[in-house]
């Protein structure tokens, strides 16, 4: 299957997933900030595995990941990245702390790590679950680990377990705005990979047939 070729209604059905899972997250982030979020329609693309590195900046290029596997009936790996920028707007919202910061003295926050994991919680488990309500497939993320590091260290141990059988992944581009509040939105990609079996089922379970 030529996963880069896909039709505008092909896409149309990752698009509304996605969206379910903006609605889903900005419910839940909500609640948990105590503060209207509203998260736009995302923007879904399937792009090789060089245009990650690139829509992320480049290998060198430090970067916040967050990553989880994904558990059950269809394995693979689910990353939410930011730029450290990003990230750190992200838990000044989350914690009400204009001053809060990733490092302290050196060495890092562990209130704002806390916060970024809960929020990667609630923004993967949100797609994952609109993903498995559309496929009927039971997919269920672990618990998160969190990177500060060179987007090549990364983002490489996910590319290579699925390199030798495709290079595609496909990214759902999120962006979080605080509703009360008229400032720059959060922007970060969530990038989908799953293992080379549950890439066939995901689709076959959308209704994508193989095509040229």
């Amino acid at each position: 299957m030529n996963y880069a070729q896909l039709s505008h209604l092909q896409i149309d059905a990752l698009r509304e997933i996605g969206n379910i899972g903006a609605g889903n997250a900005a419910t839940s982030m909500s609640k948990l900030i105590q503060k209207k979020i509203d998260m736009d329609i995302p923007d879904i693309s399937i792009v090789s595995f060089d245009e990650v590195m690139d829509m992320v900046g480049g290998p060198e290029n430090l970067i916040v990941g967050i990553l989880f596997q994904i558990h059950g009936k269809a394995p693979g790996m689910v990353y939410l990245l930011f730029t450290l920028e990003e990230a750190e707007s992200l838990v000044k919202q989350m914690t009400n702390n204009d001053e809060i910061s990733l490092s302290m003295d050196g060495e890092k926050n562990d209130l704002a790590f806390s916060a970024l994991q809960e929020a990667g919680n609630i923004l993967a488990g949100s797609y994952l679950s609109a993903l498995s309500d559309f496929t009927n497939i039971n997919m269920q993320p672990s618990i998160p680990h969190l990177s500060v590091d060179m987007a090549g260290a990364i983002l490489t141990v996910g590319l290579l377990q699925v390199s030798e059988v495709y290079d595609y992944a496909i990214i759902i581009n999120t962006k979080i705005n605080d509703a009360e509040e008229e400032r720059k939105g959060i922007n970060g990609q969530l990038l989908l990979l799953p293992s080379p079996e549950s890439f066939n089922k995901i689709f076959q379970a959308l209704g994508i047939q193989d095509h040229e």
